[in-house]
Order: C-alpha cells, then structure tokens, then sequence
C-alpha cells in the first residue's frame, strides 16, 4: 500500500490562518469530486472559521473523560474505517488526552499515511523541536509542547501562511481572534509587533531552508551541476597562509548585501601527507568563519582547482572568493595559478573574485618533502618533458639555425634544461635528460654529423665531461631541492609541534579539537581516540571526529599506540613513515589533553568538596558571631527576670517575655536556615513530594511577617501542585520575609499566584530599591547580603535555601524587576493537571478556557483566552487541564 502525502500550511503566529487555509483546501478538493473529510478541527467561536467547516464531512470525534472531565480527540479508528482520500486534521503539534490511541496528535497522522490516506494539517513554528531555545529566548518561555522537526521536514508540501505583524493586529482588534474584553492585554504583550516579527523571520527562514533541501533533492537526481543562482552562497577558499581572515571578511561583507546569504570557508589539503598549512592559523579562521555566521569545510584533493570547484557547484554556491597569489614571479613558470585556473573554469554561472592582501607576492606557505612519490604526476611528467622533449625540440632548432654557435654553447643549453629536469622532477628525469643530451650533442654537433661516432678525440673528451657535468649539477641540484624541502618540512613540523604544546599546556585546546586538527593536518577521513582497561577488555572511544571512525586499531588504516591501554586511530589512507614522528607527538598529545579533561573533573569534585569545607567554616563563624546576638538578648533577659534586686511590673516582665520570645523564634530561624543549607551542600535533601494546594501552604509561610505587610492572592481555583509542603512552606516564607525586610514602610509586599500550562508560578513582588542585573546571581549565593544590611539582619541564608529547596522540588526560583522599582521573585512549581477548574485548550499554540462539558462540542465551545501577559503562548497539551490566568500580570520583556 502506498504511503500517503502530507501538505502542512505553516504559521508564524496563532491567527495568521492556517486553519482557514486548510479548510478551503478541503473545500476545492471537494468541488473537484475529491473524497475530502475532516477529522479534527476546531474553529474556537471564530465565525469565519466556523462557516468554513459547512459543506464538509466531519467524522465523529471520539469522548475521553479523564479526572471527572469530559473531553473529544480524533477518532483515529474511525477515520481508518472510513478511509477518505484526504483527511483535514488541525493542530499536528497538540497532544492527546491521556487515554487516546497515541500521546501526540502527529503520530495519530503518521498511522493515516501508513493506511495510504493523504493528510492536510496544520503547525504554528514555535512548535518546532528544533526552535525551542530560539523561541524561548523571544518570547520567554520554552515551548513545551512540539513535533519533531523531521515530522514536518517528511512533509511532501509545507506551505507558509503569512501575514504582517501589522495586520495580524488589526485581525486581533477586530475581534476575529480573541474576544473584545481580552484584545487589549494580548496586544500589549504576546502580539506586539516585535515578538511577531521575530517569530515571522523564523518562518520564512525555516521554510527558505526546507525549500533548498527540495532544490538540493531535484537537481541531485537530475544530476544539474551548473549552478542556479536562487540563493547567494559565497565560497571561500582558504589556503592556511594569514590571508584567510581578509578573504573572510570580504566575503561576510558580501553575504551582508543580501539578505540569506551563507558563507562557506573551505580548506583543501592534498592527499600526500603533512598539509603545508599552519594549524594555529586554520584554527583562528575557522572560528572566525563560525563568529560570522558561516561554516568551515575541509576537503582532500590533490587538484586544488578541480577540487574547489566541485565543491563549489555541489554547494550551489553562486560566487567563490579567492585571495591573490601568494608565489613569487619566477613561480608562475609552475603554472599559472589556482586563482587563474579556478577564474577560467568556473563558467558563466560561477562568480570568481580575486581579493587582493598583504601578503600578495610574499611567497607561498612551507611545503612538504619532495620525493618522487610526493611530487605528484603534474611535476615528474613536467620533468621528464623538459628533460627529454625539450633537449630535442633545442637539437632540432640549433640543427636548422644559421651560423655555428660553437660545442661549448650547445652543451651549456642543454645542460641548462638537465638542470630544469633537476628542479620540476627530481634525479630520474634530469640523468635521462644528461644521457639523451649527450647522445644529441653527439649525433648532430660532433663531427661527423647525423652518426653515433666522433672523429675528434677532443668531441669525446668534451662529450663525456658533458655528461659527467650534467649528472654532477643534477645530484647537486636535487640534493640541494631536497634539503631544503626537508628544512621547509622540518620548521612545519616544529611550528605544528610548538603550536599543539602550547595550546595544549595553556588548556585552550578540547579533545574533539585536537582530534579535528590531527584529521586536517594528515587528510584523513575520521580520527579516534580509544582505550581500554586491560588487554582482554574491548576498546572503547574516548573521542572521535569524521564519519565512520575506527572502533579497534586494527580496523584503521594507520594506528598509533599510546601505551598498553591507549591508541590513536586514523581512517583514510596509509600514512608514509615520516609523517609517523609528528603523529606520534599529536598522540602523546592527545592522552595529555584526555588526562587533564579528566583531572578538570576531578578539580571540580575538589572543589565542590572545598566549598562544602567553605560552607562549614562559614558557618562556624555565623554561630560564633551573629547566633551569639539573639543568645545574648535572652541571656540578658532571662538573669533581668532572675534578679532579686529589681522589682519588675507587669508592663516590664511582659516586655522582657516577648524579647525572649523574639530572640528564640529569631534563634530558631538562624538555626533552622543553617542546617537547612547543610543538608543542601551535603545532598541529604529529600522531598516528600504530595499534591497540595497552594493556598493550604502559602499563608502558614506568612506567619513570620507582620500581618498589614503582605497582601495574599492565591485563587482557589488553582490546580493543585506537587510539592513537599514543608519545603515550600520554607521556602515562601524565606521570600517573603526577604521581600517584606526591604520593603520601604507603608508599601506592602504582593503574593500573587498563576498558571501556565504544567507550571504554577508564585510571585512575591515587592517595592524595595531592586537589585543590579550583575548582583541578581550573587543574591542567591550562601552567606550574601545585598546593599548595606545590617550585620545583625542574618546570615545571609535565606534565598540560598529557598532557591535549594525549590531545585530540589523541580521548581526554580528566579528573580525580575519589579516595573516602577523593586524586586520579584518568581518561584516556579510543578502542576498536578486536571484536578479541577475549567479545563484549558490550547489551538495554533493559543489557550483558552472553557467548562469541562463544553469540550464535548466544537460549535459550544468559547473561543480561547489570550495567553497570561507574563508568557507567550505555551507549547503545553491542548487540553492543559488548568484554568486562565489574570491576563494583567506582566510579560516577560521581549523584541519591541
């Protein structure tokens, strides 16, 4: 059975349309004489949106009752039973109620396009799994409720529905999304135009990409290599030398033109061995090129030109960025450059751009030993041209000439092409050139001419010191190529080797770096990093990079041992003896970087121990100190009621009482944060977790504050929340006291209470003078006090504990600005869903509410609520099973 399609109309925000772009999509396949049906859709009291499900078929919708509510899902078994062609089913990213077939609506769509039934649906971008810290860090809350991106990505059709921040806020204060009386708190915080924008640009971006991939997909199996310009994609080619980071910067200024441009660094190390390179350098441009946005590649070629630009068209790059040559004049009779040959054979659908720099001219970077395996074909062929083609093209040219230039200069010019044989290919072509020069001299210059003999002793003589001349200049020449080759190798390979030992010794260089850099710098396909902990035990990677490493070393190509237990692997190609030394150095190496991560841990563990040594001693000095003060107020209390020579009243005893009784409730506070941070530091913490209702816990906290200080706004309609009561009662309590202690006097501290998706928030707002963006982590840290507080006003415990006890019920304890001045602590705790309340749906990521027996009926059902001004729509289950929240309560700032 054929699988079925998908098409997904994709929106950047709830109310762009999506849902209405769906149904008319129903509709037209439905006047074509399609078998369209709809199998969940909800119009939540939109009007247009409600006249548009006239017309169409809609299959029963299944009842769910959980926790005492009644709710509806989509019948995936009857839609299977009835077996339309298409089925319109809204809202991919909503989760079931507990109870349905599957927990996520979009695997209810995967089982419909395994019958073969084509699916349209539709998806808002922040449900993207993939753009959950994105959307976060917009609209300040992550998106707890999301399909896989590559649901979305499998989708034969993704079609975008977009529409202006500006008229998706006249659509919002017309009404057609939320009703009158919630417009103006929605448009003030999760619709203003800058989280709009921002959500909008995501999905264009997302849907720009998606549309590559499919442009990537068809020329690949119509196998199109010429280039379609339909995006910019600037290629850089780096070669190692300190040009890289101009032709970077050239090209980010490029890509900057337009909008969607990609930058990609590529670096093309030839086959042969030790790239010519500087790794310090390739590591400072490869972050640069990360920094701005692009991606760094690394390519093994031995045909720079021929690599770079398959690189090029297989990217379908549009423009390749190229430095001027680095090689001196006399270095062009090599060839003409890579710069020229890419020019020449990008084609008319390939911009090449020369950048010129600083080093223009300054010569090329070091280049490795010259052997005869390591010269490459180009070069020994080159050889054996000038060394065997050209002393006859100069025999034949000098036979024909008129006049005699004389044996002595005939011999000169072909011992000069011996020595050019020398230089491009090394001994071999210069001492063929030596004899076959001889044999030239002697056949057409020595007389008698056009014969293999010599009738003037002298010719011989002259012939014979030819040669030996000749093959004396070529060893010396190739000698003298090769040595300094080997000192040009030599200085790489130092450079190389103090550049890893200096990284290395300062930290600055990962296990996962230094492999990378032992894989660009040999040209190999992946490198790995293995161990084991006795000759029996099987290896096992302690890091890797490239695809397809090696899982022992006698599955790669090359293996060096580090010790008894320990070996670095390489894939790729079999490396020649000299490149072993500086592996070598790169393994020793890399068991130092993998030691020191593993002390890095160590110290960590040393250093949580030494800040449990600094809790202790810390708290010997808060007994010896600030304990001693409540200590000593009901010392001298206890002996002014003990002295016989004071007659005291009744107003007077009454008074040293109640100062006795202060000093011991503010002792057992004192005492009671203090073990309360020990059992944290020590992690012998362990909650009780039970469900319970905040408003049973919040108000005993409140017992340590003066009654006219706070003002209580816990509804009691909230859901319950799972919680240990005793560590949340500590908690609060440690808040309010620290909000009611900075408070100014008259201005009374707000505890109010809310709900969002899974998630109960507790706010104790106060008008105190704040605290700087830079002190806000401090505050939290044990045995701080913020500002010019008292020595006598604690031991600075309290939000430490409070922000320990909460971690450790999975909540958090955050802290905001107050608008006008002062500060809000926010504590977050978990929700036990569905106990009570009306139940809340989430549609196109908005949340609303309605009764529990309305959710039965798509048509009775209210339209949704605007999301709580303090957070953006949540990602939670459409049927979050909380109630609203006062849309009044601040949102997170966000992009204006």
């Amino acid at each position: 059975m054929a699988r079925g399609k998908l098409r997904i109309y994709l929106g950047a925000a709830p109310g762009v349309g999506k849902t209405y772009a769906m149904l008319s999509e129903g509709h037209r396949r439905v006047e074509r004489g399609g078998d369209c049906v709809v199998g969940f859709v909800e119009h939540h009291g939109r009007p247009r949106t409600e006249v548009m499900l006239h017309g169409l078929e809609q299959v029963p919708r299944r009842e769910l009752t959980h926790r005492g509510a009644g709710f509806t899902e989509m019948d995936v078994d009857a839609l299977l039973a009835r077996r339309p062609a298409v089925a319109l089913v809204d809202e991919l990213a909503h989760t079931n109620v507990p109870g349905s077939r599957n927990a996520k609506r979009w695997q209810d769509v995967e089982e419909l396009l395994r019958a073969g039934i084509d699916v349209v649906s539709t998806v808002n971008i922040q449900h993207l799994e993939s753009l959950g810290d994105v959307v976060e860090s917009i609209t300040g809350v992550r998106q707890r409720e999301t399909v896989p991106d590559e649901v979305v990505r499998r989708a034969d059709q993704i079609e975008l529905v977009d529409m202006s921040p500006q008229a998706l806020r006249r659509r919002m204060a017309h009404g057609n999304i939320y009703k009158p009386d919630k417009v103006d708190a929605a448009l003030s915080n999760y619709f203003r135009p800058g989280n709009l924008t921002a959500l909008r640009e995501l999905a264009l971006l997302w849907v720009a990409d998606r549309a590559d991939e499919y442009l990537q997909q068809y020329r690949g199996e119509h196998d199109i290599r010429s280039t379609w310009q339909a995006r910019e994609r600037i290629v850089v080619g780096l070669t190692g030398g300190p040009e890289g980071r101009t032709l970077i910067r050239r090209a980010s200024r490029m890509a900057a033109k337009g909008s969607g441009s990609e930058i990609l660094a590529v670096y093309i190390a030839r086959s042969d061995g030790l790239t010519a390179a500087s790794p310090k350098e390739l590591a400072v441009q490869r972050t640069l090129v990360e920094d701005l946005g692009g991606t760094f590649h690394h390519v093994i070629g031995d045909n720079i030109p021929d690599a770079l630009l398959a690189f090029a068209r297989g990217v379908n790059a549009t423009q390749i960025v190229l430095g001027s040559s680095r090689r001196k004049t006399w270095q062009y009779v090599f060839g003409p450059g890579v710069g020229v040959t890419v020019a020449r054979e990008s084609g008319p659908d390939l911009d090449v751009h020369i950048v010129t720099h600083e080093e223009v001219a300054k010569g090329r970077g070091l280049p490795v030993v010259r052997t005869a395996a390591r010269l490459g074909r180009p070069r020994i062929v080159a050889g054996w041209v000038v060394g065997v083609l050209f002393p006859a093209l100069l025999a034949l040219v000098l036979a024909n000439i008129d006049g005699d230039p004389g044996l002595a200069n005939e011999m000169l010019l072909f011992l000069a092409l011996t020595v050019a044989a020398a230089l491009l290919g090394g001994l071999v072509p210069a001492l063929a050139s030596a004899a076959f020069g001889s044999l030239l001299l002697n056949y057409f210059f020595a007389p008698p001419v056009h014969r293999f003999t010599v009738s003037d002793p002298k010719n011989i003589v002259a012939i014979s010191v030819f040669f030996g001349v000749a093959v004396a200049v070529a060893s010396v020449v190739d000698v003298a190529a090769r040595r300094t080759q080997q000192a040009a190798r030599l200085r790489a390979e130092s450079e190389i080797l103090s550049f890893l030992a200096g990284s290395v010794l300062r930290g600055e260089t990962t296990l996962d770096a230094l492999l990378e850099r032992v894989r660009e710098t040999f040209a190999m396909e992946s490198v790995a990093l293995l161990e084991r902990e006795s000759d029996v035990e099987p290896w096992l990677p302690a890091g890797s990079v490239g695809p397809r490493p090696a899982a022992r070393p006698e599955d790669a190509d090359v293996d060096m041992p580090i010790g008894d237990h320990m070996a670095l692997a390489l894939s790729g190609r079999v490396l020649p003896a000299d490149d072993r030394r500086v592996l070598g150095a790169f393994a020793a190496q890399a068991a130092v970087v993998l030691d020191r991560q593993r002390l890095v841990g160590q110290a960590e563990e040393a250093r949580r121990m030494a800040e449990g040594n600094r809790i202790r001693t810390a708290l010997l000095a808060a007994v010896s100190h600030d304990l001693r003060t409540p200590l000593a107020s009901i010392k001298a209390s206890v002996s002014s009621l003990r002295s016989d020579d004071v007659e005291w009243s009744e107003e007077d005893r009454a008074e040293l009482l109640e100062g006795i009784e202060d000093g011991a409730d503010r002792l057992d506070h004192l005492v009671g944060n203090l073990l309360d941070m020990s059992r944290l530091q020590t992690g012998t913490v362990t909650p009780l977790i039970r469900e319970i209702d905040l408003d049973e816990v919040v108000p005993m906290a409140l017992g340590g504050v003066p009654e006219d200080s706070v003002v209580l706004d816990v509804p009691e309609t909230l859901p319950m929340v799972a919680v240990d009561p005793g560590l949340l009662e500590r908690s609060v309590a440690n808040v309010v006291e620290n909000a009611v202690k900075y408070s100014p006097a008259g201005e009374r501290v707000l505890v109010a209470a809310s709900f969002l998706g899974d998630r109960v928030e507790v706010r104790v707002v106060d008008r105190g003078p704040g605290v700087p963006d830079e002190a806000k982590d401090r505050i939290f840290a044990p045995f701080q006090r913020h500002g010019d507080s008292p020595r006598g006003a604690g031991v600075g415990l309290g939000l430490a504990v409070a922000r320990g006890f909460a971690e450790a019920m999975d909540g958090t304890l955050d802290v905001e600005d107050t608008p006008g001045g002062g500060l809000t602590m926010v504590l977050t705790l978990r929700a036990v869903t569905g106990e009570r309340g009306p139940s809340r749906v989430t549609v196109d990521g908005e949340v609303g509410t309605g009764p529990p027996a309305a959710a039965s009926s798509p048509a009775s059902r209210p339209p949704p609520e605007p999301f709580p001004p303090s957070f953006p729509p949540s990602p939670s289950p459409s049927h979050s099973f909380d109630r609203p929240v006062d849309p009044s309560v601040r949102q997170k700032a966000g992009p204006q």
